[in-house]
């Protein structure tokens, strides 16, 4: 028995036979070449075929996995149609004279390498995308048929990894799990095996050898193991676990329709986070009192041009219909940083992440912004809306956003177009600076929403995705307790609450302190939301001071 651990992206114990995954990779000669002009019409010809493949990918995919996982496909277009990609590939054909394969291959190495110096994890994650694109094209330069491979039941697939263009050819409906060498939580692979629901371990290493194509395994999603030929003593120990998982998931129905309240009497909202109308199901299936974050940018990203007005109120408005009354807090615009579309126009900047992104972005393009906020005001008459703004660091943007806000109205009015006058603007803490000032932003906003994946790692100057960092501080270090402590203490002061929207508020291992910090609301994902009642209805947290000192929190 061979047994290799990785990092868990979900859970569930299945067992089935290896298919092991190894593309053939094209062979791209640096040559130099006495025709630029047909050189760089072959490279048009490829430009051409592959935007149209993509085009059939993504109708594909989102039949398969939605039309938010499908995205994907449309930000490969725009990373072949990017203006600079392009301008780098002219160059070394029409300049340097190279052959168009080998000025694709540079290229995209050259991008691929500013890509994987970044902060951000999305940004990083965009190198797969650009293999990807890089690969279509010059399989299309030199005139090569795109590979496959076939699928058997209850396959479990293993590769380095797979990038979308892989996963969307597979027939879905055979495959057991995913295993892949690579990758991190927000690669595709992860991003379709928690939309299929299917377990998934990433990040196993150079032990899973090819040589293993067809052994028997078994895959536990919830350690992150997969067990290679296991012997009958651990199937045996599988099985049991599986069996005891399955009872747990049935056991936690029963809590539907039950009160988030521990055993001393606190209660806490739980909401679920969504990135758009494919998500609302799973959020009334796994009973959320609500949503604490509706990822608005992400009808931007799925997008070639600024969605319209209509578009937008349309999405609004279905998921505040389908929510029937519960709360629905809706994000303006994250776009900037790591989230960069082409038809922005954005300049480059040396540090994105610290650059002119999401509100800033907003505020300095007033009529864009307006755009949105006349669709989420129209919107609001059909439910219980609220607005939540993006990297607020400082009292002067709410209230400049309250100004637009008032125009979008006054706009609405002449056009004789309802809204409600019940919607409560609250903001997100994501940077030390908010926390800090957060008594001046609670005398502006109705609520505030800590973003803890962003609030981390700028309060620790640290990449929670270098795993090269791991050694450098401990999970979650204390510093990001007490800036959500200091918010929570400045929005009580002034009858404000306090939510958390980021990955921090699944880990049910510090349920405990966010409730004795102060926290009123958790937004998770929403298979989560019934673990996380199960979790705060037996939570005893009257001992708050002692615990608060336990996590280093105390006053």
């Amino acid at each position: 028995m061979i047994k290799l651990k990785g990092k868990s992206v979900l859970g569930g114990i299945v067992s089935g036979k290896i298919v092991f995954y190894s593309r053939a990779e094209s062979v791209v000669e640096k040559r130099k070449i006495d025709n630029p002009d047909i050189e760089l019409q072959r490279y048009e010809y490829a430009k051409s075929c592959a935007l149209s493949q993509l085009k059939e990918l993504y109708n594909t995919a989102v039949g398969d996995v939605g039309k938010n996982d499908a995205g994907i496909f449309l930000i490969q277009q725009m990373l072949i149609n990017d203006i600079d990609f392009n301008k780098a590939v002219r160059e070394l054909i029409m300049q340097e004279h190279y052959n168009a394969d080998y000025a694709v291959a540079k290229t995209a190495r050259d991008f691929s390498q500013v890509f994987s110096e970044m902060d951000s994890d999305y940004i990083k994650e965009r190198s797969a995308d650009l293999k990807d694109v890089c690969d279509r094209l010059i399989r299309h330069i030199q005139n090569k048929s795109e590979s496959g491979f076939n699928v058997c039941d209850k396959a479990i697939i293993c590769a380095d990894d797979l990038v979308p263009s892989e996963t969307v050819r597979l027939d879905k409906s055979k495959v057991a799990a995913f295993c892949t060498c690579y990758g991190s939580s927000n690669s595709h692979t992860a991003i379709l095996a928690r939309t299929m629901n299917i377990p998934a371990i990433i990040g196993i290493g150079n032990g899973l050898l090819e040589s293993y194509n067809g052994c028997e395994a078994v895959v536990d999603g919830y350690s992150g193991i997969l067990y290679i030929e296991p012997d009958s003593r651990t199937r045996g120990e599988l099985e049991k676990k599986r069996v005891d998982e399955a009872e747990k998931k049935e056991l936690l129905k029963c809590l539907k329709g039950k009160r988030n309240i521990t055993l001393d009497g606190t209660e806490v909202k739980l909401f679920a986070n969504i990135g758009g109308l494919s998500d609302i199901d799973s959020v009334i299936e796994n009973d959320a009192g609500g949503i604490g974050l509706f990822r608005s940018e992400f009808l931007y990203l799925e997008n070639d041009d600024f969605p319209d007005e209509e578009y937008q109120f349309y999405n609004y408005r279905r998921v505040l219909e389908q929510m029937d009354g519960k709360r629905v807090i809706i994000r303006t615009m994250d776009i900037g940083a790591d989230k960069n579309i082409s038809y922005f126009g954005l300049e480059k900047e040396q540090n994105p992440a610290l650059g002119l992104r999401s509100i800033r972005l907003c505020l300095e393009r007033p009529e864009m912004f307006k755009t949105q906020l006349r669709a989420l005001l129209r919107a609001s008459a059909y439910g219980r809306l609220s607005i939540m703004l993006p990297m607020i660091t400082d009292a002067e943007e709410i209230r400049r956003t309250k100004a637009l806000i008032e125009e979008t109205k006054r706009q609405l009015d002449s056009r004789n177009q309802s809204y409600s006058n019940d919607i409560e603007l609250g903001v997100m803490i994501e940077t030390p600076a908010a926390a800090i000032m957060s008594d001046r932003l609670a005398q502006e906003a109705d609520f505030f929403s800590i973003g803890t994946n962003d609030l981390e790692q700028y309060t620790l100057a640290m990449d929670r995705h270098n795993l090269r960092l791991e050694s450098y501080g401990p999970d979650h270090h204390t510093a990001l307790l007490r800036l959500m402590k200091i918010t929570c203490d400045n929005a009580h002061r002034y009858g404000r609450w306090v939510g958390i929207c980021g990955e921090f508020g699944g880990d049910m291992s510090f349920t405990e302190v966010f409730l004795a910090i102060g926290i009123d609301e958790i937004s998770a994902a929403p298979s989560l939301i019934l673990p996380l009642r199960d979790k705060i209805r037996k939570l005893d947290i009257s001992g708050r001071e002692e615990i608060l000192r336990k996590y280093g929190c105390e006053d």
